[in-house]
């Protein structure tokens, strides 16, 4: 285990905490004396947008950008820079990715919302790690480095889509201009250039270029991450001393801002029929379900392919159970909300729907990883 995954793993689980605060706190005060205020505080003009866009598309970037930093360190030197031990996260994200979406769809071909098939696809490494860190050390770590590697999959996953499926008109110049802005930073990392200014810079411009080109600018953030030189991973690369830079401030000031700004949701009389509605279903269907069945049985049909093979100390049973958690969306299956849909009461019900069923993925799944803990870890 690497110092930055444990730095990792240990600033997720402290972030799932802060999250669930943030939460309380935005539906406390959104269903107050104080929701025309609160609300009216993300809507505020700040340098030419309002406050909301900056979080969702400005500092989301950053978050993107970290998460673009861990993919890359897997890939090199960590679970997925070993073919047969990337395959177990691989194949079981790629099933929880496609059976969510399969199941929204399902529901909803042909109508308004079956843009919002992309929302129950993403797993909340955030909430995820945190709900785990709750059984302490019975969790044992290839347990934790498995849902780990499962939810950036799935993130990386996410940000695929919100390329493909989620822009608007392309705007081919801009989007040349950014890949020369790319081709500029990337030439930096061939010529050796690791002063970490020349990228910050260059991942601005690349930024704002991604966004004026249609695609969602937050995407712009994982490219910036694999431009940055990595090298050998040590601990005085330009990647791993970003990444160490960015868990504190993504972890306690990014997340919990997208959490306080994105959850102000009004609980009005008759909620609960929102539940109801196709849309709602198949967020729920997707998420309660399709990511433990998607997760397992990719697995389980990866096992018998031989294409992959369980990591020591893992049974079925801690990955059926662990799959429960990775319907916790919240985070990526807001944002990706926020994409599908432009009507404010489909984004209400999509709110609902994912905070309600990432509370009954939560609770379940911390009820079935505790129970699966329950008998022997099976010999290496």
């Amino acid at each position: 285990m690497t110092r930055l995954f444990l730095e990792f793993f240990k600033t997720e689980k402290a972030s799932g905490l802060v999250l669930i605060v943030c939460t309380a706190i935005s539906l406390t005060l959104a269903n107050s004396s104080f929701a025309s205020w609160y609300t009216s505080v993300w809507q505020l003009p700040f340098l030419g947008q309002d406050v909301s866009y900056w979080i969702n598309d400005g500092l989301m970037a950053v978050f993107f950008l970290l998460i673009g930093l861990e993919i890359e360190r897997e890939i090199y030197v960590g679970e997925l820079s070993h073919p047969r031990k990337a395959m177990v996260p691989i194949v079981a994200a790629v099933g929880g990715m496609l059976v969510p979406a399969l199941l929204h769809f399902s529901v909803n071909a042909g109508t308004i919302t079956q843009r919002g098939m992309g929302i129950p696809m993403a797993t909340d490494i955030a909430f995820a790690l945190g709900v785990l860190s709750l059984l302490g050390n019975r969790v044992p770590l290839a347990l934790k480095v498995f849902l780990t590697a499962l939810a950036i999959i799935d993130d990386l996953g996410a940000i695929l889509v919100i390329a493909f499926f989620y822009t608007s008109a392309l705007s081919v110049s801009n989007l040349l201009i950014a890949a020369l802005v790319a081709a500029v930073l990337l030439a930096c990392n061939r010529l050796r250039i690791e002063s970490l200014t020349v990228y910050v810079i260059g991942g601005v411009f690349l930024w704002h270029f991604i966004h004026l080109s249609g695609i969602h600018a937050t995407v712009s953030g994982v490219v910036l991450a694999f431009l940055i030189p990595f090298r050998k991973g040590d601990e005085h690369s330009p990647s791993a001393r970003l990444q160490h830079f960015l868990h504190y401030p993504v972890a306690f000031l990014v997340l919990p801002l997208f959490a306080l700004a994105n959850t102000s949701l009004t609980i009005a009389p008759g909620w609960h029929t929102a539940l109801l509605e196709p849309n709602s279903i198949g967020i729920a269907l997707g998420l309660v379900l399709g990511k433990p069945i998607g997760i397992t049985l990719f697995a389980v049909a990866g096992k018998w392919l031989r294409i992959l093979i369980l990591p020591a100390g893992l049974a079925w049973r801690h990955i059926a159970s662990v799959s429960v958690l990775a319907g916790i969306g919240f985070t990526m299956s807001i944002f990706i909300t926020l994409l599908a849909f432009q009507e404010t009461v489909l984004i209400q019900q999509s709110k609902i729907a994912v905070l309600a069923s990432s509370l009954v993925t939560g609770l379940l799944g911390y009820a079935m990883v505790r129970l699966s803990l329950r008998r022997p870890i099976p010999a290496e």
